[in-house]
């Protein structure tokens, strides 16, 4: 049996997506014909609001789903796996939805072996490129335990233990690959409202942000409150991609999601 109070719910962040304005008892139910009053259904917006999953700027005024409401809403229904992608629809429905996204080809690039040229330097040797660095007895050994990692661990890695060298030349072979902005405009726009750093807007507009996120939903460690950032691996052509698309919480994802996606 359906909860009334989940379906109301729904129900209202659905036509608020939609439609992107405070919505009504008696409009809600003549927009999905539901079969409860609109008095019931007020009584059930009453109790949303009081456990904080819907909001009422004046008494007499529609409701609109909090935050907290919407990120509910759309872990549930983001909670999948994409294949391939449709490169024209996402340049298209970025514009038309309002959101930003950010691809960047995957390289499954690894550490095979690590060669000691007469103790002068050494000869990192990865999938597809390889890179030579100076050499000292303890870098040699630490790299050794790296051997079958992949080029993003050891980025990380590298970074932390102060192996500035290596750092310096994986992170320039990273940030060689193919890499694609739709829509910036409204990226930029983000970034000057909540007065981005140089920092945070260069971890986006190269790049960086997608080699330090796994697949998932983001709410506040990269987007400020009120935004979502979805971060999926899947194809475009024949190239392994990750996408990470960033917008308002209040955009239709579900839309967006379904034009994009080839079977």
């Amino acid at each position: 049996m359906v909860d009334k109070k989940e379906f109301l719910l729904r129900s209202i962040i659905k036509a608020y997506i939609e439609h992107c304005e405070p919505i009504g008892s008696s409009q809600l139910k003549s927009m999905y014909d539901i079969r409860y009053s609109p008095a019931t259904i007020r009584g059930y917006f009453k109790k949303l609001g009081e456990e904080g999953f819907l909001a009422q700027e004046h008494v007499s005024s529609g409701r609109t789903p909090t935050n907290e409401a919407l990120k509910q809403y759309w872990s549930n229904k983001l909670n999948f796996k994409l294949n391939f992608v449709d490169e024209k629809a996402i340049a298209y429905l970025s514009n038309e939805i309002g959101v930003s996204v950010f691809i960047q080809e995957q390289k499954s690039d690894t550490l095979k072996d690590i060669l000691n040229v007469e103790d002068r330097y050494m000869i990192l040797e990865f999938t597809t490129f390889a890179i030579t660095i100076k050499f000292t007895d303890a870098l040699y050994r630490f790299l050794k335990d790296m051997i079958g990692l992949e080029l993003i661990h050891i980025v990380n890695i590298s970074k932390q233990v102060g192996a500035f060298e290596v750092h310096e030349q994986v992170s320039q072979h990273l940030q060689n690959k193919d890499f694609h902005i739709y829509n910036t405009k409204e990226f930029f726009a983000l970034a000057l409202r909540y007065d981005f750093d140089e920092k945070s807007i260069n971890s986006f507009l190269k790049g960086q942000v997608l080699d330090s996120i796994d697949e998932g939903l983001y709410f506040d460690n990269i987007v400020p409150e009120g935004y979502i950032a979805i971060c999926n691996k899947c194809k475009l052509g024949n190239k392994e991609t990750k996408m990470l698309v960033v917008g308002e919480l209040s955009k239709d994802y579900e839309y967006f999601y379904s034009k994009i996606s080839m079977v």
